[in-house]
């Protein structure tokens, strides 16, 4: 796939990052210790959605874009999706689901710390592991380092802010909780956009291969999700919200590491922004087909009075 360099200046990749954080640090305002400390008194259902997101969706993903012999660069952008937390709109979507809010506020929260470790080791392993994007990795020269510092700025420590700042401030996130969501939106279709114009040839010629590629990947994220909470025997509501905490990832973060390590790879670029856009589509579909259909082992109202969290 031909390479299309998308040149950002220092300031704007600055002004990016500040935005992804400031978006974190919102929905981080809701987050209490007590939400950790769940985990630890009921770990099981938290545990299998991060085993989930963490090790099953990067190794699978792996595994499928060896098998299928899939292009270089869209295998590296599949892989640092899968790399990357759960996207901050699984909370809402889990809550409209009738899933348990409480598992999707946790795994959220823990997923979203462990990513300043695990987005940059699944995406260098896996990248290394499969025979075709390894050059590309090594040719990049990408610091993991410069990575993993990229990761916890943007996403480690205004999750800490906010849960600092939060109990100190009650009424904050109330008041700013609708134009966070809003700004979220907006920066995420901007990002997108801004993918999509920097590379409209590419777009134009491998639509149908990268969409094709995007909404099956989508698909077997939610289901990694819930076969994997529903191998574990939990309930149907904590199955509903593992599902979409893995399938709705952190699109926004993906952009941000491909403009500011990757700026001429095109192919990374188109899947993480048609991602970015596709798993909002797809999480409010499965969301509302979910909410049509009761269950008998309803747990979700254990979580119904967090779901503002999302």
């Amino acid at each position: 796939m031909e390479a299309v360099t998308i040149d950002f200046n220092p300031e704007s990749l600055v002004a990016l990052n500040v935005m992804i954080a400031i978006m974190m640090f919102g929905v981080s305002l809701e987050l209490r210790a007590s939400d950790f400390k769940r985990i630890l008194l009921n770990p099981k259902a938290p545990v299998i959605g991060l085993l989930s997101q963490f090790v099953l969706l990067p190794a699978i993903t792996c595994l499928v874009t060896i098998l299928l012999d899939i292009d270089p660069m869209l295998s590296m952008g599949m892989i640092l999706v899968a790399s990357c937390p759960g996207g901050t709109f699984s909370n809402i979507m889990t809550w409209m689901a009738k899933g348990n809010v409480a598992v999707s506020v946790s795994m959220t929260g823990v997923s979203s710390l462990a990513a300043s470790i695990m987005t940059p080791f699944n995406f260098a392993l896996y990248a290394m592991i499969n025979p075709n994007t390894r050059p590309l990795l090594t040719e990049i020269s990408m610091d993991p380092v410069s990575l993993l510092l990229l990761v916890l700025m943007v996403l480690g420590v205004p999750l800490v802010l906010g849960m600092l700042v939060g109990p100190r401030f009650p009424n904050l996130s109330k008041r700013i909780e609708k134009p966070l969501k809003v700004f979220a939106m907006l920066l995420m279709m901007a990002l997108a956009g801004i993918a999509f114009a920097k590379n409209t040839d590419q777009f134009l010629e491998y639509f149908d291969l990268f969409f094709w590629l995007v909404v099956a990947h989508n698909a077997i994220a939610l289901t990694v999700g819930y076969v994997g909470a529903m191998l574990a025997k939990l309930p149907v509501a904590d199955r509903r919200a593992i599902s979409l905490e893995v399938g709705i990832q952190n699109g926004a973060l993906a952009l941000i590491i491909i403009f500011t390590f990757f700026p001429q790879a095109s192919g990374m670029l188109l899947i993480a922004a048609f991602w970015g856009v596709w798993h909002l589509v797809s999480g409010l579909v499965v969301s509302f087909v979910w909410s049509r259909m009761p269950i008998k082992d309803d747990v979700a109202e254990e979580g119904s009075a967090i779901a503002s969290k999302a």
